[in-house]
């Protein structure tokens, strides 16, 4: 068994977007610029942001944050996501979420820019992505292809399965790993709440991704051996013998898995960095693309 490592990944990608990051500010005379939308209090999302914040500081981007009360009407955060799409000198945006209750998620994406959307979840370039024409990517699915392939994991003709059906990470993430060509080519079979005999479907995954938000779900007797693992899950637990009285762990039961795996990611540490440098790949894709043209 070996580890995906999403860190080491993470790492070797940044040293290529520094690169494009320093190619590209000598010839515009400027650095690519993020802006980030937070809404609230909540300590998870501040906590990630902040990390978005470092990420863009490592590569020489520029990064500018928008923290909002979380008493925002819907109006109120309409306007501050449409005065970012109108600053020339912002190359991309994102609003954190989860948001509050009484906003709603999906009209704030919509009114994205597209052009600026890093976070991939515009329905524009969702559908792009479906039909395989160039957009910016949604940035867990982006980074689990891109973690597969810097691991040379062989995707075509694998039979891949996804588990979890949600617009951020399972079914873009589907739509990839069918997508023909390079980094694609797989069977994919998307799984979800009210599959029917899921323990047959997972045993037959030459890659198995679980990404359902639900702790310690796949066990050993679901994982074909030599299987190749990817668990986006990450929760808390109680856990006594931790400082903190908790612990992360992923939608995969480690322990009782890894012994089958030829490959699995850690948690945390695995699909995590991985989504932080999608994020960098795609504001540098999305300054590029405003500055010299479709790419």
């Amino acid at each position: 068994m070996k580890l995906l490592d999403g860190k080491m990944a993470a790492e070797a990608i940044k040293k290529d977007i520094m690169s494009d990051v320093d190619r590209w500010s000598r010839e515009f005379g400027r650095k690519p610029r993020l802006a980030a939308i937070l809404v609230g209090d909540d300590p998870a999302s501040h906590s990630y942001v902040k990390s978005k914040e470092n990420d863009c500081r490592q590569v020489g981007m520029e990064s500018i944050v928008y923290k909002l009360s979380a008493t925002i009407s819907q109006e109120g955060l309409i306007e501050c996501v449409k005065s970012i799409n109108e600053d020339d000198g912002v190359d991309g945006l994102i609003v954190q979420l989860p948001l509050p209750e009484h906003l709603n998620e999906q009209e704030i994406i919509e009114t994205i820019d597209p052009d600026k959307d890093v976070d991939g979840f515009h329905p524009l370039n969702v559908g792009r992505m479906v039909m395989g024409l160039p957009s910016l990517v949604a940035a867990t699915p982006g980074g689990i292809v891109d973690l597969l392939d810097y691991f040379h994991i062989p995707l075509q003709g694998k039979e891949c399965v996804v588990l979890g059906r949600s617009n951020i990470v399972g079914k873009p993430l589907a739509n990839l790993l069918s997508r023909k060509g390079y980094r694609g080519d797989c069977t994919v079979t998307l799984c979800h709440s009210r599959t029917l005999h899921l323990e047959e479907i997972t045993r037959r995954a030459d890659i198995l991704v679980a990404a359902m938000g639900q702790p310690l779900f796949v066990k050993a007797d679901m994982v074909k051996e030599g299987a190749v693992v990817v668990d986006v899950g990450i929760s808390r637990v109680e856990n006594k013998n931790t400082k903190s009285g908790y612990k992360l762990v992923g939608d995969v039961d480690f322990e009782e898995v890894a012994p089958r795996c030829s490959y699995i990611t850690p948690v945390p540490g695995g699909v995590g960095p991985m989504t932080r440098v999608s994020l960098l790949k795609n504001t540098m894709l999305a300054a590029m693309r405003r500055n010299l043209g479709p790419i």
